[in-house]
């Protein structure tokens, strides 16, 4: 069976993959054959998941809940892998969280458990099993941003803020991978449909005024994420909407860009 490099099965682990788009992820790898390695911090959930698409699609799917955040969780986790004889051939980056809400009303705790699971985890990840990747000379990298990170937001300044990071290292590794065997790609959604957004609705009434046609789909997310993953397709922003705002953003002078973006992020607060 073939997924997308050489003829072998390959296994694709997937943080962050007990709901919204990790979940939805999990499923598009599953029914393509990989192998899955699911990782969240949802035990339950996680083990539920992976029973499920095995069920379905007939694949080996292995349930190893951890903290990303925490000292020590990547290493610890590689450490699983090895012990089941596991080679990860796709990583999937996608555990992440949100805060929303003015930046001095935040507790410092709140502002670093962000910094910690969206950049530190991240890295940590990608330190852990990209060189191996490269030593083999094949490996596919999918690292979800979001298209906050085009822009400064108000009302989300520190996820932003992390999510810009998230681009730029991608775009930064995808250069200096090519011609390796191993591609990066970062998927930047726009505002979508999952248990993330529901929780930052129900911490802001203003965000439950949001109409529905600027609310992406989240299987629709996973989809185009997936499949610019398998073509090796350096950044993917999802939906014609939020390509413009996009493209929009990168023409616009940074001034001008601050004010807009700020009178609309202040409107949520």
């Amino acid at each position: 069976m073939t997924t997308g490099q050489g003829d072998a099965v390959s296994t694709a682990l997937i943080t962050g993959a007990s709901s919204g788009i990790g979940e939805s992820l999990a499923r598009c790898f599953a029914r393509a054959g990989h192998c899955l390695v699911l990782v969240a911090r949802s035990s339950e959930k996680l083990k539920a998941l992976a029973l499920a698409l095995a069920g379905e699609y007939g694949v080996r799917a292995v349930a190893l809940p951890a903290d990303l955040s925490q000292p020590g969780a990547v290493p610890a986790l590689a450490a699983r892998l090895r012990r089941r004889h596991l080679t990860i051939d796709v990583l999937v980056n996608n555990a992440g969280v949100l805060a929303h809400g003015p930046f001095v009303e935040m507790t410092a705790q709140h502002q670093q458990q962000m910094i910690d699971l969206n950049v530190s985890g991240l890295t940590a990840m990608l330190s852990q099993f990209v060189p191996g990747m490269v030593a083999r000379g094949r490996g596919r990298i999918l690292n979800v941003a979001s298209i906050a990170a085009f822009q400064p937001v108000p009302s989300l300044a520190t996820y932003a803020a992390t999510k810009a990071y998230v681009l730029s290292l991608s775009e930064s590794l995808a250069e200096e991978l090519r011609g390796s065997g191993v591609t990066v790609t970062v998927l930047c959604p726009g505002i979508t449909a999952t248990p993330m957004l529901s929780s930052a609705v129900e911490a802001s009434a203003a965000l439950a005024r949001l109409p529905d046609f600027l609310i992406g789909d989240v299987d629709a997310v996973a989809a185009e994420g997936f499949q610019a993953c398998m073509d090796g397709e350096v950044i993917r922003v999802p939906g014609a909407l939020n390509q413009a705002a996009t493209l929009a953003g990168r023409a616009t002078p940074k001034w001008l860009l601050r004010r807009i973006v700020g009178a609309i992020g202040r409107t949520t607060i």
